[in-house]
């Protein structure tokens, strides 16, 4: 019995020095410091981005579609329901929740690049905008960032002035997919005459509306070094801006061609063909690209590089209203916009990134 109980004492004591070992190395390992948890948190922001604007549309659809033959059929077929009856709000100027744009998670995604938004000319509240937003890059990280969120400062840049954003939504996300829900709530609208229009005349002054001009077809041309917009055509924004008295307002996101590494197909090619098609399909370009990894900047993934932009938003371009402008008065105010544009480009090039020698080539 004895020896019993001193094999179990030798035991106890055993564990106990075990225990008192393990929490020793345990403390002696060294623990995350502040910069290391920022720098997760904003990897955590980014990685939700991307896999909400790459995949939560067409991922929602095909759930709502796979519940309709489960015992949660009733789910889908409300939210269907509410969808019909709802229809016409994101149109209508949606229903913005501030809060939205507040978002802490906003901060975190701003400081992975970072994304600095510039003012050089005051907005006047009693005027309503439309601003051009160039480059349109990958995935309109500079547009978004400062033109949804208020991570950058935008309306205390620009105070009285209510930013949005219009963007093509890929087929059957519009109404369908519940990011539809999230999406007028955040200031995010169709880039459609009717939705442009509402916002303009329906909502009083101080609305800026931006757009990425170059749209799916710029994404095409998106690379490192290169700053070729598609702009030449692109005319029914100023359109637009002379029907409702709207100022023009040009912006440039320095940088924004640097977060991907896209393979870039020459013009005439099968594969141009292919990505051109399938633009007039389903409404935007599919580019192959890659970016860093979710674990190491080393290694190739669908995350954007950590490069900084930044967003100069240029002088407003007086426009008189003129219900149905002439071709005439529209290429005119087209060219003066594009002048804007260059000198915008042109003053400020040197400031972020680019050389004296860099040119903007407008296609």
């Amino acid at each position: 019995m004895k020896t019993i109980i001193a094999a179990c004492s030798q035991n106890l004591s055993g564990s106990r020095a075990s225990i008192q070992t393990a929490l020793r190395t345990l403390l002696a390992v060294p623990w995350p410091s502040q910069r290391d948890v920022g720098s997760a948190l904003q990897l955590l922001a980014v990685l939700q981005w991307v896999l909400s604007f790459l995949l939560l549309g067409t991922v929602s659809l095909l759930l709502l579609i796979y519940l309709l033959f489960t015992s949660f059929w009733l789910i889908p077929v409300l939210y269907l329901a509410w969808i019909i009856f709802d229809w016409d709000t994101p149109e209508k100027g949606g229903r913005r929740l501030s809060c939205l744009r507040r978002w802490t998670v906003w901060k975190h995604f701003r400081d992975y690049f970072p994304v600095k938004l510039v003012k050089t000319h005051d907005l006047s509240p009693s005027h309503n905008y439309i601003i051009g937003s160039h480059p349109h890059g990958i995935l309109c990280v500079g547009a978004f960032c400062n033109f949804i969120t208020g991570s950058t400062g935008f309306e205390e840049l620009f105070p009285g002035i209510r930013s949005c954003l219009t963007t093509l939504a890929p087929a059957g996300q519009l109404h369908l997919a519940p990011s539809a829900v999230l999406r007028p709530a955040a200031g995010l609208f169709p880039v459609t005459r009717r939705a442009i229009g509402y916002l303009l005349s329906q909502k009083g002054t101080g609305n800026a509306v931006a757009i990425v001009i170059g749209g799916a077809a710029e994404s095409l041309s998106c690379r490192p070094g290169v700053t070729t917009l598609i702009l030449k055509n692109r005319k029914g924004f100023v359109r637009m801006a002379l029907r409702h008295g709207a100022f023009l307002v040009p912006s440039f996101s320095f940088g924004e061609n640097d977060l991907f590494r896209q393979v870039v197909f020459e013009e005439g090619s099968w594969m141009r063909s292919v990505q051109r098609r399938f633009q007039k399909m389903i409404g935007f370009a599919p580019c192959l690209f890659y970016g860093r990894g979710l674990l190491s900047c080393r290694s190739r993934g669908f995350l954007p590089y950590a490069s900084p932009i930044t967003t100069v938003v240029g002088e407003p371009l007086a426009v008189p209203k003129v219900e149905n402008p002439s071709r005439e008065l529209v290429d005119r105010y087209h060219e003066l916009y594009v002048r804007a544009l260059l000198k915008l480009f042109d003053d400020n090039k040197t400031k972020y990134g680019l050389s004296e020698s860099d040119e903007l080539h407008i296609l």
